[in-house]
């Protein structure tokens, strides 16, 4: 659990980026972004996918910014087939480091889950293409639809983190499969798991931990 959690509003093309921000008890070591699920199918920021993820980051140090997406809670804009939510994730980034100037060269993890994958992949392109230096230390990738939104080719590092639910009926991980392997990224398969992990969390939670503690110890 995180020591406190509050809002914060940023801002993106279509206006306001509204937040929910977890601090840990400490000091922070670095922070996270944390994408949730598809915006016009129940997708919000406290999805239990989202919010696991986001607790194994606190946990290591991290804050974890939890964004609503466009069109969504008090998010300004409307869906846009994860292109304008790509945008507003790089302006987003931006201004946590201009806002918190303490974690411009801190480590940071980017990490999605279904739609929120498409946008944190390509939200990783686009800062890569533009030479940025502080690069995420770990990208994070559960239940994984890249390919149904992705707008130009997309590459992600080598030791990016994919989970996918064997049983997934919502992305079939034969889709997930055919994303990964001209990248040769891995997968990691959770036996029996549906699409959103139900009565699987526990074990999500300590592969994003396991992949944290490599990353940041």
């Amino acid at each position: 659990m995180s020591a406190r959690t509050e809002i914060q509003a940023f801002t993106g093309e279509a206006g306001c980026i509204d937040c929910a921000i977890d601090w840990p008890a400490g000091t922070p070591r670095g922070w996270a972004l944390v994408l949730h699920p598809h915006s016009l199918q129940g997708g919000a920021r406290d999805n239990k996918v989202v919010t696991t993820i986001s607790r194994a980051c606190v946990q290591h140090g991290l804050v974890a910014v939890r964004p609503d997406f466009r069109g969504v809670g008090q998010s300004e804009g409307q869906f846009d087939k994860a292109r304008g939510e790509t945008q507003d994730m790089l302006a987003l980034v931006a201004q946590v480091r201009e806002r918190y100037p303490e974690w411009a060269l801190a480590p940071w993890v980017l990490a999605g889950f279904s739609f929120g994958t498409a946008v944190a992949a390509q939200t990783y392109a686009g800062l890569a293409d533009a030479g940025d230096t502080a690069l995420p230390v770990a990208l994070m990738l559960m239940g994984a639809a890249v390919q149904r939104f992705q707008e130009t080719e997309v590459t992600v590092p080598a030791d990016t983190l994919m989970v996918h639910g064997e049983q997934d009926d919502v992305v079939p991980l034969s889709e997930t499969l055919n994303w990964a392997r001209p990248r040769d990224v891995p997968i990691v398969v959770v036996p029996g798991a549906s699409h959103f992990f139900h009565g699987k969390l526990l074990v999500l939670r300590a592969l994003v931990q396991a992949r944290l503690k490599v990353a940041l110890d």
